[in-house]
């Protein structure tokens, strides 16, 4: 499997630059990066931040340390 390009901390910098409110493709170009990645990564790092999931049935379970 290819190494990474970028570390875990570069990569979490880089999505919070987005949440802060900047556009995807400006961190992109920034970053000489395509936006696959940036959207590949908001996936899998996503269930860090310990948001809240709802199941089909309506059922709420709260991650409060990420998926584990």
């Amino acid at each position: 499997m290819k190494e990474s390009r970028f570390s875990e901390s570069q990569i979490v910098r880089i999505l919070k630059g987005a949440d802060g409110g900047r556009k995807v493709a400006e961190l992109c170009r920034e970053h000489g990066m395509s936006s696959a990645p940036f959207y590949r990564w908001r996936s899998k790092f996503d269930g860090i931040k310990g948001k809240n999931r709802v199941f089909p049935d309506g059922k709420v379970d709260s991650l409060p340390g990420g998926n584990s």
